[in-house]
């Protein structure tokens, strides 16, 4: 197995447990609008000021979809991602 398709695939199970998560909260819209504008937020200041550290995060559909759905902690684990 390559890097890209373990990544994808556990980002795909980190998906199922972010939606049990919101389904189980008790205001499900808020907690979602919540943790995607964070996410969006995240994926736009990594992608504008990254490369000051080193990571740049390019604006794709994967990545913001990506940051939406699963906040900021994909962002986190994307930026991790770029540094292997």
């Amino acid at each position: 197995m390559d890097i890209e398709m373990l990544f994808k695939a556990l980002c795909g199970i980190v998906v199922v447990i972010m939606m049990i998560y919101y389904f189980r909260r008790q205001k499900k819209l808020l907690s979602f609008i919540i943790g995607a504008f964070t996410g969006g937020a995240a994926l736009f200041i990594v992608n504008k000021y990254g490369s000051l550290f080193g990571a740049h995060i390019p604006l794709n559909l994967f990545n913001i979809l990506g940051s939406v759905i699963l906040g900021v902690p994909f962002v986190v684990f994307i930026v991790i991602m770029n540094f292997l």
